[in-house]
């Protein structure tokens, strides 16, 4: 007998049990059902309600070309801020030979950076325009002089030679000569304070946040200027708004509130992380062709805070106050700039974006 043998024993077969070509085959069908499974999953389209939304084409013509006084918009369009809220935003080139009122009404652009009393005076030529949103919130504009040139007061510069700008920029500096009644010698102003530097005249004019940073950076101390700031005599005609064509904004309220919203985000944020704001637009001057100072850049990004965050909290970042309209509106009236001005309600777009 043979001993250590394993014995075979036979296993009753139950009628539960799967044989193994059963067990493959049902193994196969599971198998084919969890990947017919996904690909329904995979490729059936989503609800209407979960797909998502198309980006809205539009484009903003600033004032000027590619710098810190515009930084908000550059820092928005670069941090991906306007496509979040929907919109595929393109900034056109802006300069001298860009008119942004005239781009808005041919259609060539959807939105533009416009002063307020531009904006006025367009309205009154029918170009039937909507205030969006007040962005810089009193005026920059000031007249420079030297103490050297006995002007310390604007009695003190009747009969003197007086740089100013021509077109829209006129307007403000004509209301504080009349203000105070002086007869002056107009000298045309190019873009530059040249002319004052050299001695060509005995005024000029100039931006807070631009020329004059100019004037104290070609070696003149800030000790040897007397500076008249416009707003501080009473003339404070805010700057830098956003605009669109009335008509535009009946058609799509929702794109131009969403543009608001997101411009007013991106300039939150490049005051919140200043020094990449500056990067990004000097990312975009190179991009242009435009020579760049940084120390300038950041001198006007600085500026551009003060001028545009609301001084207490009471007030709102965006917003145009009826008293800075009515003030305008009455001195271009008064000029005879324009005919007619429309009512502030009917002139601006209200909606809680500014918030």
């Amino acid at each position: 007998m043979l001993k250590n043998v394993p014995v075979h024993r036979e296993i009753p077969f139950k009628p539960n049990d799967c044989s193994p070509p059963e067990r493959i085959v049902t193994s196969s069908i599971c198998l084919f059902s969890l990947l017919l499974t996904l690909m329904v999953v995979t490729f059936s389209p989503l609800p209407a309600d979960a797909a998502p939304a198309a980006l809205k084409k539009a484009s903003l013509i600033p004032l000027w070309s590619p710098q810190a006084q515009f930084a908000g918009y550059y820092v928005a369009l670069n941090k991906g801020i306007y496509r979040k809220h929907g919109i595929d935003l393109t900034i056109l080139p802006g300069g001298p030979e860009q008119s942004p009122s005239r781009l808005l009404k041919s259609g060539k652009a959807d939105f533009a950076v416009l002063w307020l009393g531009t904006a006025l005076q367009q309205y009154s030529a029918g170009v039937r325009l909507t205030n969006l949103a007040q962005i810089v919130q009193k005026s920059s504009l000031m007249l420079v002089a030297r103490k050297s040139g006995g002007i310390a007061s604007p009695a003190d510069m009747r009969g003197r030679k007086v740089g100013l700008w021509g077109g829209d920029f006129a307007v403000p500096f004509q209301a504080f000569l009349k203000k105070y009644r002086l007869q002056v010698r107009e000298i045309p102003q190019s873009y530059t304070v040249n002319l004052f530097l050299r001695g060509g005249i005995d005024v000029t004019s100039a931006m807070w946040y631009n020329e004059y940073h100019t004037i104290i950076n070609s070696g003149i101390n800030h000790e040897e200027l007397n500076l008249f700031f416009l707003h501080e005599h009473g003339i404070n005609f805010p700057e830098d708004g956003l605009y669109a064509l009335e008509e535009n904004c009946r058609k799509d309220p929702a794109l131009a509130d969403a543009f608001v919203k997101a411009s007013l985000e991106g300039w939150r944020y490049a005051f919140d992380h200043s020094d990449e704001a500056l990067e990004i637009v000097l990312g975009y001057m190179k991009e242009a062709s435009i020579p760049a100072n940084r120390s300038h850049q950041k001198w006007m990004l600085e500026k551009m805070r003060e001028l545009i965050l609301p001084e207490n909290a009471a007030e709102v970042m965006g917003q145009l106050k009826p008293s800075d309209y009515q003030s305008v509106s009455a001195e271009l009236l008064a000029s005879g700039v324009v005919g007619s001005v429309p009512g502030f309600e009917s002139f601006i777009r209200r909606s809680n974006v500014r918030q």
